[in-house]
């Protein structure tokens, strides 16, 4: 069969070689069979596909990844469509004059060059387009639900001296010892009476009458008479105002010790923060256990 192929054209066992030396190099077999194609030409088209090459190269060095395999493939398909058309073109009958055949074989190379050119602008393309940005995930807001507020029952008041002495009165255990006014002349128009609980060690002074006093000047004290104790020092039972204009004075009493067996009860008036064993000089009131 007679070589059809335009002079200056490469056919296609060449360029298979030389596209396979440029990109991954020849077997020894290989390089043998290229050697003995046409040197000249095939040293032409070698230096074009190594300029491709370096091309293709330089647009992939910023680290892109490389185009999709479909993409490459179109690409591939298109050049060797080129080559194909060329040789369409090229395959007139020899009539041709030699500027002519060198005019084709220009505007083989040129479209050579083109289509290397179409390949690598297509790469760098691609590698240059920028890649898609996924919008950035928004996380949920949470609804924070706050718990209910305890509910707080409202605090009772807490019980008034007469409320506490009512309800010490009611106790059937508790005694209820009446005091009256002494002869001391600031006992005048005194009247009262003391409950005690033995069980709590609780009770309270209910007065009437009782002057008021000024606690700069005295201050009036209350004493536990003490069955079995010395009857010389009577249990502290602590200290007390009476304000102006009061009217009914009741008075919790806060024994210091333990009264085993209340004889009698007494109020006398000291000097401010009262006394640790009283003289007794001014009683204003006294009531014994009968």
């Amino acid at each position: 069969m007679s070589d059809t192929r335009p002079q200056g054209q490469p056919d296609e066992a060449m360029v298979d070689l030389l596209i396979k030396q440029v990109t991954e190099g020849l077997s020894p077999a290989e390089q043998r069979a290229l050697d003995v194609l046409d040197t000249e030409l095939a040293s032409a088209y070698r230096r074009d596909l190594e300029r491709a090459a370096a091309a293709v190269t330089l647009a992939g060095s910023a680290g892109q990844p490389p185009p999709p395999s479909d993409l490459a493939e179109r690409l591939a398909k298109q050049a060797a469509d080129h080559f194909a058309a060329n040789a369409a073109r090229t395959l007139a009958p020899e009539k041709a004059s030699v500027p002519a055949r060198t005019r084709n074989s220009f505007g083989a190379y040129g479209g050579w060059l083109a289509a290397a050119a179409c390949l690598v602008l297509a790469i760098f393309a691609w590698e240059r387009s920028p890649p898609a940005i996924a919008p950035p995930a928004v996380a949920p807001i949470a609804v924070v639900t706050p718990p209910p507020a305890p509910v707080v029952a409202p605090e009772k008041p807490l019980p008034t001296p007469a409320e506490e002495r009512a309800a010490l009165l009611a106790k059937s255990d508790s005694l209820k010892i009446s005091l009256g006014a002494t002869k001391d002349p600031a006992a005048a128009g005194v009247t009262g009476d003391v409950v005690w609980d033995p069980a709590t060690q609780r009770g309270f002074l209910h007065f009437t009458g009782l002057a008021a006093n000024d606690p700069a000047v005295h201050q009036y004290q209350i004493w536990i008479f003490d069955a079995g104790r010395d009857k010389r020092y009577p249990v502290d039972g602590g200290v007390f105002d009476v304000p102006a204009n009061a009217g009914d004075v009741v008075i919790p009493i806060r024994a210091a010790l333990m009264v085993r067996k209340p004889a009698a009860f007494a109020v006398t008036v000291e000097k401010p923060g009262g006394a640790v064993v009283s003289g007794r000089e001014h009683v204003v009131a006294l009531g014994a256990i009968t």
